[in-house]
């Protein structure tokens, strides 16, 4: 029989870790998770933003910054961001999401 694990658990065990998060709007997101509360708010250091626009993507570096948990659309533990996953669509070509 498997172990089941719940939502803030595995969040809890990516703390020190990579995370890449997606961000509801054109943005994403690659850093090292420091903490989070019950909102899924989260505080990520080192980190890279990457903005997607018509023009293409744009990176942006930040020493921290703090997400609402309500903007955010997937979380991603331990990877390095969007060019270890190009099979994922960039997100003006994501379909429901």
């Amino acid at each position: 029989m498997s172990q089941s694990i719940l939502p803030l658990e595995l969040v809890d065990r990516c703390i020190g870790s990579q995370m890449f998060v997606i961000m509801k709007d054109d943005k994403e997101l690659v850093g090292t998770l420091r903490g989070f509360d019950d909102y899924i708010n989260m505080v990520l250091e080192n980190v890279t933003e990457y903005v997607y626009t018509d023009g293409g993507r744009r990176e942006n570096k930040h020493e921290s910054i703090l997400l609402n948990g309500n903007n955010i659309s997937m979380l991603v533990p331990g990877s390095k961001g969007p060019d270890q996953h190009p099979e994922v669509a960039e997100p003006g070509q994501r379909s429901g999401i």
